[in-house]
């Protein structure tokens, strides 16, 4: 068994609270009815024996995560149970995307994510998580990803090269973004990390389309487009010229553009056409 906690917020250590009224919800009568004492009321030490899975309510707008952990202290206060908890550090979080996937073997029905409630599980928590849940990500030793991914939907990335001659070519992309109701970064733009490599990652690993201007065949440029495909992102090549797209990349549709107003405008048509289609 494993108790199932959903919050409308975060769950932050080491305090948290649920309403009494809540609890049991979406639980099988047969399983609530084994946490219950002689007397008729809940035998909260043996409920809180089990692990529980924390999760978060499901909302719009960003993205959510569960943590497994503990409770190790719990009381009645007035009309909501208050208790200790800490989260398992051995155990990364685990989205609720990853959660809904695998709801049917863990017992969550359609539903659970969006109301806040305590409820008791059949399955062996941690048996499930082991067969459905993807393991965490590699990492690599030059820089570092978020872990669990965490991405922007709204964000679009774009890698060229840092030269005044690209600023036009990067006003027509920033239009082409906000026609479509999307924002882009430039890693120029950005300086969260001592090392220029981590902001360029990190704008990769947190975008979810990536534009890439293979224009001047930019090595640096080229080393981006590759760890944007490895991080499974959405990649737009555009070029001023066919002949600079990487010859392991040609199989791959890309935007030729001249850089005049003309060739601009037709750019950033273009590329307003193809993020609709991704967004």
């Amino acid at each position: 068994m494993f108790n199932f906690l959903v919050n409308i917020g975060n769950w932050t250590e080491p305090r948290g609270e649920m309403l009494a009224s809540r609890m049991f919800e979406s639980t099988e009568a047969a399983t609530a009815a084994q946490l219950h004492g002689a007397g008729g009321g809940v035998d909260l030490q043996r409920a809180i024996a089990f692990p529980v899975l924390f999760a978060e309510e499901t909302q719009a707008g960003r993205q959510q995560f569960a943590r497994v952990g503990y409770i190790s202290h719990i009381r009645l206060s007035g009309r909501s149970y208050e208790f200790r908890f800490t989260f398992d550090p051995t155990i990364p979080p685990i989205s609720n995307a990853a959660l809904i996937e695998a709801g049917l073997e863990l017992g969550i029905a359609n539903g659970e994510l969006s109301r806040t409630h305590w409820a008791v599980k059949e399955p062996d928590l941690f048996k499930t998580l082991l067969r459905n849940v993807a393991p965490t990500r590699s990492k690599p030793r030059v820089f570092t990803i978020n872990d669990p991914e965490v991405t922007e939907d709204v964000l679009v990335s774009v890698m060229m090269p840092f030269d005044a001659s690209f600023q036009e070519v990067y006003n027509s992309i920033q239009g082409a973004t906000e026609d479509v109701r999307l924002r882009c970064r430039r890693a120029d733009e950005i300086w969260e990390n001592p090392a220029i490599i981590q902001d360029i990652v990190n704008l990769i690993d947190r975008a979810k389309v990536v534009v890439c201007d293979c224009t001047g065949r930019n090595p640096n440029v080229f080393y981006e487009i590759g760890i944007a495909h490895a991080l499974g992102r959405e990649v737009i090549l555009i070029t001023q010229s066919e002949h600079d797209v990487p010859f392991d990349l040609r199989h791959l549709r890309y935007i030729r553009y001249l850089n005049n107003g003309e060739g601009l405008k037709s750019l950033r048509e273009q590329l307003a056409k193809r993020l609709s289609d991704l967004a």
